[in-house]
Formats: C-alpha cells, sequence, structure tokens
C-alpha cells in the first residue's frame, strides 16, 4: 500500500496525507466492483503479501469466463 502511496504523491505532486486518502478511496471502489475472490485478496496482494496473487488471476479469469 506504501508503494502505492509514493506513487501516487509524486506522480500527482500531492501530500502523502492526500495521496492515502486517493489510494484508499480508489482501493475501496475496486472492492465494490471486483468479484468477490478477487476483492477478498486485494488487501494482502497491497500489502506486498502477493500470496493472492493465484486467486485474484482466477476470479478475473472467472469474471471474463476465461481459465487463468
Amino acid at each position: 500500500m506504501n508503494e502505492l502511496i509514493n506513487q501516487i504523491a509524486q506522480k500527482t505532486g500531492i501530500g502523502e496525507d492526500k495521496a492515502r486518502q486517493a489510494a484508499e478511496t480508489a482501493i475501496s471502489f475496486l472492492k465494490q466492483r471486483l468479484p468477490g475472490p478477487v476483492s477478498s485478496h486485494l488487501d494482502g496482494f497491497l500489502q506486498g503479501g502477493g500470496g493472492g496473487t493465484e486467486n485474484i488471476k482466477e476470479g478475473l479469469g472467472g469474471m471474463f469466463n476465461k481459465a487463468s
């Protein structure tokens, strides 16, 4: 999550507090609209865990009715 915040701050020129708020807003938006299997692993993925990567791929494959 910190990497995302840093990139938002750098690319937009806004402060870290505003970048954090922007990131949290975008993540909340995505969680509400992504399929359950993808949404449930988003936090872990953003925290650098990456352990949910396969589940995210599976969820996206299911969303588009394709095998991952």
